[in-house]
């Protein structure tokens, strides 16, 4: 699953579980899977990270508020 895979369907989960018309036992399964997702894509951002840092020799740092769109 690529990362953009991973987000549309964590985007769909919260849409799910936002509506409120699920069983308990469904929404907390949507929610498992979307805090396994969660997880899948904070390693893959870590790692893609990573691979700026190596290719620039730079270790990445946020956009000071307000600098960015």
């Amino acid at each position: 699953m690529t990362f953009e895979q991973a987000v549309q369907r964590l985007e769909e989960i919260v849409k799910q579980l936002e509506d409120g018309e699920l069983a308990l036992e469904a929404s907390l399964a949507l929610f498992e899977e979307g805090v396994t997702l969660a997880k899948r894509c904070q390693a893959m951002l870590e790692e893609a990270s990573g691979t700026v840092e190596r290719l620039t020799g730079d270790k990445m740092e946020p956009w000071p508020e307000g600098t960015h769109d």
